[in-house]
């Protein structure tokens, strides 16, 4: 039988441009404050901890050793690690959970995708006998899924604009958000092509940036937690490496990881989606059958700050927010790794009442 578990504490730093006066420990251990904090507890009571990161962006190997000075490993904790994106922490981190030896873990993530050319970086992600060779960087590679949805008929420049305009403006709201601003759709239209079809709005900041939560089980979380965000389903999926094994227009493994993660169980009334790109989001909203009543990425999601390896833990944060502050009972986050949209992960999170725990 599944055992409950719930994300009880979201903290992360603001989002910027580039972090040049800190270093990954001094950016961290003020969120693992915040979030530990949040619910009266010390590293003395968690159980376990794993953090997602990227030895490419640190340029150097072992990079997330170093970074466990922020957490504090001595005396020795049970740690893990895994060379992806937070939200992959954490789905191991609720793997840990089940076994039942713990009832509490911490995950955390750093980016700082400052250090080197980020678009050029993620071409190491390719295939390395037919596509990295030639290295297409990820805008490049973007703009030509972008190209095959319009060409498609699944979309246009201005659907894209729109998504655009939305989430720079909903990012107003808040004040971690690296890129904010109210401009009209219409507007963003005028602006040249960065690489056609894709406009720079369509297009995701670099940022810097830490996040980090803290999982519970059972009693441990409403005893830390006054509304816990229980993860009623969460799965991963991946697809071919190769782009043209796949239709680029759609997202299969995210279709597949709604439904093994019960999405479509019951309403939802906030998404936080992990799309860098504003035709991406077009893609995810119709793989997650999102309809009108559903909040998309109220917090202006990537395209308001998109720090590497963390944003999709920072989608699963925002949702969890939203239930522990009764703004939302219900909600989907979604978080991606990988060249258009190639791997996805999906966690339905629900609060008391919702399903979210079984009675």
């Amino acid at each position: 039988m599944k055992r409950d578990v719930a994300v009880i504490s979201f903290a992360q730093s603001a989002h910027v441009r580039a972090v040049d006066s800190e270093n990954e420990v001094e950016m961290l251990m003020p969120v693992v404050g915040d979030v530990l904090g949040a619910i009266d507890m010390t590293m003395d009571d968690i159980g376990f901890t794993c953090s997602g990161s990227t030895d490419y962006l640190a340029g150097q190997a072992f990079s997330f050793v170093m970074i466990l000075d922020g957490v504090g490993p001595w005396p020795p904790i049970q740690e893990s690690h895994v060379e992806m994106d937070g939200a992959w922490a954490l789905y191991e981190a609720w793997v840990k959970l089940q076994l039942g030896e713990i009832d509490t873990a911490l995950v955390y993530c750093c980016a700082r995708a400052s250090a080197g050319d980020l678009p050029m970086v993620l071409t190491r992600q390719l295939d390395p006998y037919t596509a990295g060779p030639l290295w297409p960087d990820s805008i490049s590679l973007a703009a030509l899924q972008a190209r095959a949805l319009i060409d498609a008929g699944k979309a246009t420049e201005a659907d894209m604009a729109e998504v655009a305009a939305r989430s720079r403006r909903a990012a107003l709201d808040n004040p971690v958000a690296q890129l904010a601003w109210d401009r009209p759709a219409g507007e963003l239209l005028t602006e040249d092509h960065l690489v056609a079809p894709l406009r720079r709005h369509d297009c995701p900041p670099i940022s810097d940036g830490v996040a980090a939560v803290a999982l519970a089980a059972g009693d441990a979380a409403g005893d830390r937690c006054r509304r816990p965000a229980w993860i009623s389903g969460i799965d991963h999926r991946v697809e071919p490496i190769h782009l043209g094994l796949r239709d680029l227009t759609e997202s299969r493994s995210t279709r597949l990881a709604a439904e093994r993660a019960g999405v479509h169980d019951g309403p939802l009334d906030v998404a936080e989606l992990h799309a860098p790109f504003t035709h991406q989001e077009l893609i995810l909203r119709d793989a997650l059958g999102l309809d009108a009543t559903t909040a998309v990425n109220p917090s202006g999601g990537a395209l308001a700050a998109n720090p590497m390896m963390t944003a999709g833990l920072v989608r699963i944060g925002e949702v969890a927010s939203h239930i522990h502050d009764g703004t939302a009972n219900r909600g989907v986050a979604h978080a991606t790794s990988g060249p258009c949209l190639q791997q996805n992960l999906v966690c339905v999170l629900e609060g008391d009442g919702a399903g979210g725990r079984r009675r």
